[in-house]
């Protein structure tokens, strides 16, 4: 039987009076969803529109706002406290990174320019952890969407009306396996598996352009005649969960179903479901199947 979102309650952040939640708003519709499920339960959001990133921009500047280019991230800190925001969530792709000949130099820039030149090395989690140590550091507090609008993430078991079978499991098993061997090198978050082993990775493409490769994978001599398979999306091991979590949408499902896949799995409580019924309808009219996998570690990278 398919199970619903709503069956498993998920933790609200618990916001004190005159707390102030800001979305530092890159691509793609999360920040919406997290400004709207802000609004829903009572507090007006502070929307950062990343200039150059932010494409949502008619739905967020229904809400107070205000613009900074990435070379502007040494005032990232002012502009923030000068709105009262006393929490923040980083939300949306960020194609790019700041340009550090751009920048204009200021008291703050050069009081984070050090730490995000070593964070550039390690990689995407680690410029991201530096990050958010570095707002805390200066008194803001960083959280995840999933702790200020917990009906984003995933719920664990399945929750389209198809489910998956024995041979379906068996590749959610493979792609976990090798989803997760790619995080721990902070080269990606998901991974393909048909016919019991993983086939293809994620790398700097991203998850459509890994759905794809597999659609044209299809046709390869090691393939042919197998059908099925699955797209398996989890968290990197030591991951910073409050930021970048894996997440998935209509466009997803989309894709999964044009590369002749049976379904899609998640991680439960650490990866979002974003325009969840619209996804989850979506899965439901094509016949593939959606399931929140139990979390596989429980350190949190915090």
């Amino acid at each position: 039987m398919a199970m619903t979102r709503a069956e498993i309650p998920a933790a609200r952040l618990d916001l004190a009076p005159g707390s102030r939640v800001g979305i530092v708003a890159g691509g793609g519709s999360l920040p919406v969803e997290i400004a709207d499920g802000l609004a829903a339960h009572g507090h007006a959001p502070f929307i950062l529109l990343m200039e150059g990133e932010a494409d949502r921009q008619q739905e967020l500047r229904r809400y107070e706002n205000d613009s900074l280019a990435l070379e502007q991230i040494g005032s990232l800190v002012a502009t923030l406290k000068r709105h009262g925001v006393t929490h923040l969530v980083l939300a949306g792709e960020i194609k790019r990174r700041p340009k550090l000949t751009d920048m204009r130099p200021s008291l703050g820039l050069l009081a984070i320019v050090p730490s995000v030149v070593t964070a550039l090395a390690r990689g995407d989690d680690g410029l991201l952890k530096v990050l958010t140590r570095g707002l805390e550091k200066r008194g803001i507090k960083v959280v995840g969407a999933h702790e200020v609008v917990p009906e984003l993430a995933a719920s664990e078991g399945t929750l389209t009306a198809a489910a998956p079978n024995r041979s379906d499991w068996r590749d959610i098993e493979a792609g976990r396996a090798a989803a997760k061997a790619i995080g721990a090198l902070d080269i990606g978050q998901a991974a393909v598996a048909i016919g019991g082993r993983a086939i293809a990775l994620e790398g700097i493409e991203g998850t459509h352009g890994l759905l794809e490769r597999t659609r044209d994978l299809r046709g390869h001599g090691r393939l042919a005649g197998k059908a099925r398979g699955v797209l398996v999306k989890c968290a990197k091991p030591g991951q910073e969960l409050r930021v970048d979590l894996p997440s998935i949408g209509p466009r997803t499902v989309e894709a999964a179903h044009a590369a002749g896949l049976a379904g899609i799995a998640v991680e439960a409580g650490r990866s979002l479901i974003l325009e969840g019924p619209a996804t989850l309808s979506r899965a439901n009219a094509l016949g593939l199947f959606i399931v929140g996998l139990p979390a596989s570690e429980s350190a949190d990278g915090r």
